[in-house]
């Protein structure tokens, strides 16, 4: 995919190039370049931004419960101790 951008960027950079003026120019590589293919690598992306969001909230969802479970181990420990000090 990247070499395919790169060779996209060559060949309008040198359609670019032969315009007759800048403005042109510019014009030409904004319109067929940038815009394409960041639009392209947008799209090619979502697949991985997806995945990425998705492992983050898995990430989260384990520590939270991992917090939840040391909290109630906690309080267990603290309710023997109690009634221990009792006995």
């Amino acid at each position: 995919m990247l070499i395919v951008a790169v060779a996209w960027i060559y060949v309008v950079g040198l359609m670019a190039l032969t315009e007759p003026t800048v403005v042109a120019g510019i014009v030409t590589f904004l319109f067929y370049c940038v815009l394409p293919l960041s639009t392209l690598i947008y799209i090619s992306g979502t697949g991985k931004r997806k995945a990425r969001r998705r492992a983050e909230e898995q990430a989260a969802r384990e520590a939270r419960e991992a917090q939840q479970a040391l909290a109630a181990s906690v309080e267990t420990e603290q309710a023997a101790a109690q009634d221990a000090a009792r006995d």
